[in-house]
């Protein structure tokens, strides 16, 4: 046998995504590249690594085992290459952040520098809902995680990073005078949420229950991208980060409706359970963060102050 590396990783993307064309993706490949290293690998067994049922591909048991095992080499090459990189003076490692879907407009600028600094360092952020990002907390999976909720179920520690505000925004082509009262909210103006177990939905629906507030027509879009291009396109309104929509408000493609108790003002966390032992890798971020997170705020998010 005479396989090669990135014919292991390969076939491990192939079973991860159980689709050559979504390991084409990943891997940045073309779909005939990876469909030919899945064919040289293949001739170098007896043995079905995979097979197709109507247009499915599915993994052969010992496919399965034969990618367990390229898991646990391509592991330890990883690990040879930390080392190396350690003996020779750098932080190297793996560094893995959760971050809840609004976060991914805060979170970049807290890690460019450290990753600018430490090369060696690999930076892996899955950006998702709420109920992802606490699971990962919950089983172990990542470093830290961002978020502006804190589950009280977990043990964590955080450090605080900076406001996060929310106000009702809309395009003012169509909504100018939107008023959030006791009253039934208006047939003619829906308000969109996010997704349950969004963090953002349920600060939403605190403020309305609060102020006894009933919405007649409701929108529900299941990320914060799809709410805002949905707000820009007059589909209706919502109650927003603003840190997610300040481009817009700066070109006046949206603009904030003032109400009465808005903006809704929570914080955004760095937060890692109690009971993790953290690595080189995170404790050096960690330091990083505490010390340098005043100058990323004046830098970057001076203008939230405005708000």
């Amino acid at each position: 046998m005479n396989y090669t590396l990135n014919q292991l990783r390969i076939f491990l993307t192939i079973t991860e995504k159980q689709s050559i064309t979504k390991a084409s993706e990943e891997l940045h490949l073309t779909q005939p590249a990876v469909s030919i290293q899945l064919k040289n690998f293949q001739n170098q067994f007896p043995i079905p690594l995979t097979e197709v049922v109507g247009r499915q591909l599915f993994i052969t048991d010992f496919g399965e085992e034969i990618a367990e095992a390229a898991k646990r080499i391509l592991r330890e090459v990883e690990s040879i290459n930390y080392k190396l990189l350690g003996y020779q003076g750098e932080l190297a490692g793996k560094l893995k952040i959760s971050v809840v879907s609004t976060g991914k407009y805060v979170m970049p600028y807290f890690l460019s520098g450290f990753i600018r600094e430490h090369t060696g360092v690999d930076l892996i952020m899955d950006v998702t809902n709420k109920a992802r990002v606490v699971e990962s907390l919950e089983e172990n999976e990542v470093d830290f995680a961002l978020v502006s909720v804190l589950p009280d179920h977990l043990s964590l520690n955080k450090v605080g990073l900076m406001r996060n505000v929310l106000h009702l925004v809309a395009n003012p082509k169509y909504f100018k005078n939107v008023k959030l009262s006791k009253s039934m909210f208006s047939k003619d103006t829906p308000l969109i949420f996010r997704e349950k177990g969004s963090a953002t939905r349920a600060a939403m629906e605190r403020y309305l229950s609060q102020k006894e507030i009933t919405v007649a027509k409701k929108i529900e879009l299941t990320s914060n991208e799809a709410v805002k291009q949905a707000v820009i396109s007059g589909l209706g309104c919502s109650i927003m980060p603003l840190i997610g929509v300040h481009r817009e408000i700066v070109t006046g493609e949206l603009i904030i409706i003032p109400q009465r108790n808005l903006p809704i003002t929570t914080n955004w966390n760095l937060v890692w359970l109690q009971k993790k032992k953290l690595s080189p890798v995170a404790e050096a971020f960690l330091e990083y963060v505490n010390t340098d997170k005043e100058r990323v705020m004046q830098t970057h998010f001076q203008w939230l102050e405005e708000y």
